[in-house]
């Protein structure tokens, strides 16, 4: 993964302060410099330097890593964190997957359930789906907002332009608070076409051993597909920043999004110019003579 030079990332990009048109980024990965077969190659290479990558990060334990996924429903997002985390080690590694917040969640501000998931140093953190939702499926379904039982909000037509500002803002000093105490923040977007998500779903209803990833609710929100567009790109506009990137995945072909993730993290990883630490001379004086009671051992 390392060594391959024919993908640039920065394609990839939201860039920070730019406002986007998802219909501009490819879904798929046709007319990529890259073969299924080579890639799917790269990324069981890739796959074990990430590893390898994880266990400096752990012995350094300066930084954390913190991994964010969003996407619409069927892009890929399980199968993503499975294939690229599988040759890491489990106990540096904390996937919190966020769903519709509890009534003691939601007795809190909406940061609180992320904020007690987030990676201790030298960990990585995953967050499939994220805090995110808070200016996602809240802003294509402002009525949910209600349940947080903000001062002032009492009606969905409380809900101005002013709102959405602000929470953005919230976030924006949320990942900066972190950044600046340590955290790396990668964050992805898988982008699936709706073509795609469409046969994705067909599949599950076909298949019996895929009928349990169905859900109804997916159908439901398919209807809304524009609107999430719309909010995913003002997001974008808002959040994308130095310091918290996002990047664009294409989605339609799980392999080349993996090897794009898998791609990013890498790179990440050495820009942190992390080491294994090294001991004084005292240590080292300390381990020889262990070494030589060690060895004179019968």
């Amino acid at each position: 993964m390392a060594k391959q030079k024919l993908i640039n990332l920065d394609e990839y990009l939201a860039k920070p302060g730019k406002k986007i048109k998802l219909k501009s980024y490819s879904t798929s990965a046709k007319n990529k410099p890259l073969e299924k077969a080579r890639g799917e190659e790269l990324l069981a290479r890739g796959i074990q330097e990430l590893a390898n990558l994880q266990d400096m990060l752990y012995a350094h334990n300066e930084y954390s890593v913190l991994i964010v996924f969003q996407a619409m429903d069927a892009a890929g997002k399980d199968g993503t964190i499975k294939h690229l985390m599988s040759g890491l080690n489990p106990s540096g590694v904390k996937v919190s997957s966020f769903k519709t917040p509890s009534s003691t969640e939601l007795d809190h501000d909406y940061f609180w359930r992320h904020y007690k998931e987030l990676p201790a140093r030298g960990e990585i953190g995953i967050f499939n789906r994220s805090h995110y939702e808070n200016v996602l499926v809240t802003k294509v379904h402002p009525e949910y907002i209600l349940n947080e039982k903000i001062p002032g909000i009492t009606h969905v037509k409380d809900i101005k332009k002013e709102f959405w500002e602000n929470r953005y803002a919230q976030i924006r000093r949320f990942e900066k608070n972190l950044t600046e105490n340590g955290t790396i923040i990668l964050k992805f977007f898988l982008n699936v076409s709706k073509e795609e998500q469409k046969k994705r779903f067909l599949d599950r209803i076909d298949d019996p051993k895929k009928n349990w990833k169905f859900s109804l609710a997916d159908m439901k929100e398919r209807a809304f597909w524009d609107q999430y567009q719309q909010a995913y790109e003002e997001m974008f506009h808002q959040t994308s920043t130095e310091y918290a990137p996002w990047y664009i995945i294409p989605a339609d072909d799980k392999w080349y999004m993996r090897i794009l993730v898998g791609l990013a993290i890498y790179e990440q990883f050495h820009k942190l110019k992390i080491e294994y630490p090294t001991v004084s001379k005292e240590t080292k004086a300390a381990l020889l003579k262990a070494k030589e009671v060690l060895l004179a051992e019968k």
